[in-house]
């Protein structure tokens, strides 16, 4: 047998069972962070402010909307009875809504996805910050999250972590 294929065998093996005794001694959890974020008190809080906040923005949009379509069809129904300079002033005028809709619509997506962004980075970094709390209390080496394919309820953290979420939550109320 080759001496060099002899040698490595025995470090696999070795490494394999060092590896199993540090795995054995190692304390590790999982978190469903998507979960967590969701169900979080936090989350809906933030969701019902972001939303009550831009409400108005958003219905004065869908007001400016109606009137354009009333616009659009008042020129389409009485386009034979209008002067020609009538019509075209109207057109001018259809064609200048629809632009500054158009652009108001395009700030109010780009406002309303910054200001989510900014709730839920916020959100994020409580649930990280509650993590390693549960983590360090648990004596946890180890607090997986993403691409976990399976993980026992035994090491599932999750619940813990969101009942500590709600209570933080309860607190500030």
């Amino acid at each position: 047998m080759n001496p060099k294929y002899l040698i490595c065998c025995v470090i696999l093996a070795i490494l394999s069972v060092s590896t199993g005794v540090a795995m054995a001694e190692s304390r590790v959890a999982f978190v469903d962070a998507d979960k967590v974020v969701e169900n979080s008190p936090q989350y809906e809080a933030a969701r019902a402010a972001i939303q009550k906040e831009f409400s108005r923005r958003e219905n004065d949009l869908l007001s400016k909307q109606k009137y354009l379509k009333k616009l659009e069809a008042k020129a389409a129904k009485n386009a034979a009875i209008m002067s020609e300079s009538e019509a075209k002033r109207l057109e001018r005028d259809i064609i200048t809504r629809r632009r500054q809709l158009k652009n108001a619509k395009q700030e109010f997506r780009e406002d309303l996805t910054l200001r989510q962004n900014e709730e839920f980075n916020k959100l994020r970094r409580q649930v990280i910050e509650v993590i390693k709390e549960v983590g360090k209390e648990k004596n946890l080496d180890l607090v997986f999250s993403v691409g976990v394919v399976y993980a026992n309820k035994r090491v599932d953290i999750s619940d813990q972590v969101l009942k500590r979420l709600r209570k933080r939550f309860k607190k500030k109320r």
